[in-house]
């Protein structure tokens, strides 16, 4: 239960990062005085990264293979899209460019970049808080 916590905690500072870097024609999240928003959208994100993520990476697995890999910045923005479509049902103010209601270049350009910078803030902040060695 602590480790779904902090795993939220963390999503919800890189959400924050990558909502502050990006410009808001490519990210951009409305969440004004309401910080419960910003945690919602990273229990959302950390519920699609849980449950359907790991489906959508052992469908793609061949794809993978063919592309070493580079599918997988693909899937990580397929599920940023799908929180970003979460979020707007749940009229929580997360865009990622102009999606929902419009895919453009602008959302999946900034699906991608979003993913990456996501993937970089919770990657170093989870090696950060976690007692493992790395040797």
């Amino acid at each position: 239960m602590v480790e779904l916590i902090v795993q939220i905690l963390i999503n919800a500072a890189a959400l924050f990062v990558a909502v502050k870097v990006l410009p808001s024609n490519l990210l951009s999240f409305n969440w004004g005085d309401d910080w419960w928003k910003l945690l919602a959208v990273a229990l959302l994100f950390a519920l699609v990264n849980s449950y359907i993520k790991p489906i959508v990476k052992a469908l793609s697995m061949p794809i993978g293979l063919l592309t070493l890999g580079l599918v997988a910045f693909l899937v990580n923005a397929a599920m940023l899209l799908l929180v970003a479509w979460a979020s707007g049902q749940l009229k929580l103010g997360f865009k990622v460019g102009d999606f929902p209601p419009t895919l453009n270049s602008d959302a999946i350009i900034g699906a991608v970049v979003a993913a990456v910078i996501i993937s970089v803030v919770s990657t170093l902040a989870s090696v950060a808080l976690s007692p493992r060695k790395l040797l």
